[in-house]
């Protein structure tokens, strides 16, 4: 029995995942819950497993296709028939051929998310194609051998324009020197999901700087020793996430989603955290950050860090994030001006902290360790008004920070 293998759903808010690469070929026997594909979203790189045990009998998409959860992406063969003695089986093999051709008849009719798309663009009538798969079905190479065709028809000359691909366009301005990168994977869902949210989202930006000299003098203390005591690093972040994390729950106006015609404020706080990797950015969960403490801040984020640079998050680790915070103080960053990360209406950068000399209130002049923090918000959500009154309890979080409270 033939049966379909659809795009599993991949994470909370995840629509279409691009399929990078297939693990099997036709012709593979596979068991039930084996990967057969890698798929790439903007929040996690996964593995499709089969639904069924059996042979793959035919791979509707195609690697590098973007396709949309739900979509059909491949066909097995599965042995569902119970046994039966020779006459009835062989009664049954005179009688497959019928079955099918019937199948093969419903099979013209179905077609992958890639070949619609492409027929969708260049107004191509598939009624009119004979396909070339299996049972007659339509595949990318029929739709694209119909479109090379209908270029030499003048009443398609205006479309014979417009089916030039990108990559041929770039490749025509670029010199035999240049390196021509194709964009897959990661790097094309964050491009995706980064211009839409630009493109949707109004957003506005706000900075206040902070006298961090406190922590740092505290963090020089106890470094050594919570490396002893934990086995890991002791790194500045922790401190802004529990200050971040207080912030919005008292002003969980930012700890918000918008929703057409209507604005839903989380009770749970969910930072989501910005971690770089060689080749992308990916953005895992600390879960009801709210409820931990210096050590636990500090523990969490070293675990997700692991884990995103051995490729290793899975895709309950990238759900369910309320608020993001972006290191880019990291890599010496002093001002950035981050995009939100959808459905959020908040993020908040974190600058390199740097010493400089500043001007106290009695206008003496000190040597202090300052950082800026940076703030980009959804307009639709949210005013100037209560993020400059978040960003002022943070602050003031941070400059009276108490090593004595800390949770080390």
């Amino acid at each position: 029995m033939n049966k379909e293998i659809t795009m599993p759903k991949l994470g909370e808010s995840v629509t279409e995942g691009t399929l990078t690469r297939w693990l099997v070929s036709p012709g593979d026997l596979v068991n039930k819950y084996e990967p057969i594909a890698e798929v790439d979203t903007d929040k996690v790189n996964a593995e499709v497993p089969s639904s069924y045990t059996g042979t793959m009998s035919e791979l509707v998409a195609s690697e590098n296709d973007t396709v949309q959860v739900g979509d059909l992406i491949a066909y097995i063969e599965t042995d569902s028939a119970p046994k039966e003695d020779d006459k009835r089986q062989t009664s049954a093999n005179h009688e497959k051929p019928q079955v099918e051709n019937q199948e093969d008849h419903s099979l013209k009719k179905r077609y992958s998310p890639a070949v619609l798309a492409l027929s969708q663009k260049h107004n191509i009538d598939l009624e009119q194609i004979s396909g070339s798969g299996r049972g007659g079905r339509i595949t990318r190479k029929d739709v694209e051998k119909e479109i090379a065709s209908a270029s030499d028809r003048s009443t398609l000359t205006e479309l014979g324009q417009q089916l030039k691909p990108a990559v041929a366009e770039t490749e025509k301005k670029a010199q035999p020197e240049d390196d021509i990168i194709p964009v897959t994977g990661v790097r094309k869902a964050i491009a995706s999901n980064m211009s839409k949210s630009k493109q949707e989202i109004p957003h506005a930006w706000t900075m206040v700087e902070v006298d961090v000299t406190n922590i740092v003098r505290y963090r020089d203390q106890v470094k050594d020793e919570f490396r002893e005591n934990e086995g890991i690093p002791l790194t500045f972040m922790p401190f802004f996430m529990q200050a971040v994390a207080s912030g919005l729950k008292k002003y969980p106006e930012l700890n918000a989603t918008w929703q057409g015609d209507r604005i839903v404020r989380k009770k749970a706080i969910h930072l989501s955290m910005a971690i770089a990797t060689e080749e992308a950015l990916y953005v895992p969960v600390i879960q009801h950050a709210d409820e931990k403490n210096l050590r636990g801040m500090a523990r969490s984020l070293s675990t997700l860090a692991d884990k995103t640079r051995k490729g290793q998050l899975n895709s309950d680790d990238m759900q369910g994030g309320t608020f993001t915070l972006n290191n880019t103080g990291s890599f010496g960053s002093v001002q950035s001006m981050p995009i939100i990360n959808p459905p959020q209406a908040a993020i908040l950068s974190v600058e390199s902290i740097v010493k400089r000399p500043v001007v106290k209130e009695d206008d003496m002049i000190a040597i202090r360790h300052m950082v800026n923090l940076c703030l980009s918000l959804d307009h639709r959500v949210l005013d100037g008004l209560i993020c400059g009154r978040f960003l002022a309890y943070v602050k003031d979080q941070l400059e009276n920070f108490n090593g004595e409270r800390s949770g080390i």
